[in-house]
């Protein structure tokens, strides 16, 4: 055998290994299927879904810099940025007993990042969970020390799931794969169901929504709304082909054994950078109760998809919350500003505009 037609079969063999691995590898469920005929119809009735893809209702280039100067940001992240956005100590955090929790009151507990727990009226309500790191989320997120403290045992029966949109650090198949048993009911925007049923979850507790779509349980007197949010969606190589929302929920009947007074708004914010939405929020629904913001991982390079602090306190007396708690921070490092930097801006913006802010250290239990 001559050397050409050794080093022939040797890059052949290497070509076929690495397919093999990569076939392996985008195998994993964690990245989802193709939607089927009857929601990949749906999908493309959309009003929002236009020219093969989700549009915002407002033009919204993904990158608001440079090529080169978001190339470069890009870049920082990898080699590890600046020493700033990532805390040199661990997080002081807290381990609360979910189970103990009282019936009767409204609460919240936050687990870092976008994932939190509340109670309204007496339900529960889990939002874009992400408790366990396993492959391949493990491989582009990392906790910061002291922060990975929940874990799907942990989480007590779930009245509602609520997926916001299919990025990793809001929908992870590892957590979903252990709560699926204590899901009573999941919400989620359009296109992403596909993947809640490709990971076992039963079809008939899922309501996949469209924006402006309105779910209603009377039989508890909750009401949930989907509505937009000014984003992008992309779990691999398909950009825009499922949706991204928030939602509205809303008691509007104080359960048997609490006051009229119960009978609250809690706004679900989602990812999105600032546009017209918190102003028309406000007149369709009023004053909510609980506002939940996202506050962190911006950057000017991609300014239009997530709220920058400026824009964050303009959608805060756009949308006129009587208490607001900010989240998508303090667990992961997916931009470069300090770590510590969103709580600033938060605490800045309250008390320049009076703004009942709701902070806590990730685990702690707060009354609303």
């Amino acid at each position: 055998m001559t050397g050409k037609m050794k080093c022939l079969i040797i890059t052949v063999s290497v070509v076929l290994v690495l397919c093999l691995v990569a076939w392996a590898v985008l195998s994993h469920p964690a990245f989802g299927r193709k939607p089927n005929a009857q929601r990949q119809q749906r999908i493309e009735s959309s009003p929002n879904y236009r020219n093969g893809k989700f549009c915002n209702r407002v033009p919204t280039p993904q990158f608001t810099g440079s090529r080169s100067s978001a190339s470069k940001v890009m870049w920082g992240m990898l080699r590890g940025g600046q020493d700033a956005a990532t805390p040199t100590e661990p997080l002081t955090c807290v381990k609360t007993d979910l189970r103990a929790l009282p019936a009767d009151r409204d609460w919240l507990v936050w687990f870092g990042h976008s994932s939190y727990l509340f109670q309204l009226n007496g339900k529960r309500f889990l939002v874009d969970p992400l408790l366990k790191m396993e492959f391949p989320s493990v491989l582009m997120l990392k906790p910061f020390k002291g922060t990975d403290i929940y874990r799907p045992d942990d989480i007590p029966d779930i009245d509602y799931l609520i997926i916001t949109h299919e990025h990793w650090d809001h929908l992870d198949y590892a957590t979903l794969r252990e709560l699926r048993s204590k899901v009573r009911h999941a919400v989620c925007p359009l296109g992403v169901a596909e993947y809640l049923e490709y990971w076992n979850y039963d079809p008939r507790i899922i309501t996949e929504m469209d924006w402006d779509q309105v779910r209603c349980q009377d039989e508890n007197g909750i009401t949930i709304t989907c509505l937009p949010t000014r984003h992008f969606s992309n779990r691999l190589f398909s950009s825009n082909q499922t949706l991204w929302a928030s939602f509205m929920v809303e008691a509007n009947q104080p359960a048997a054994d609490a006051p009229a007074s119960n009978s609250r708004k809690v706004y679900v914010g989602g990812d999105g950078g600032y546009d017209n939405r918190f102003r028309q929020i406000y007149e369709s629904f009023g004053q909510v109760d609980l506002a939940m913001m996202e506050n962190g991982q911006y950057n000017a390079n991609w300014a239009n998809i997530h709220l920058m602090p400026n824009d964050l306190e303009k959608a805060i007396l756009d949308l006129k919350a009587k208490q607001v708690f900010t989240v998508h921070h303090d667990k992961f490092k997916l931009s470069l500003h300090a770590w510590n930097e969103p709580d600033s801006v938060a605490h800045d913006i309250a008390r320049r505009d009076g703004i009942l802010l709701l902070d806590a250290p990730i685990g702690t239990v707060v009354y609303f």
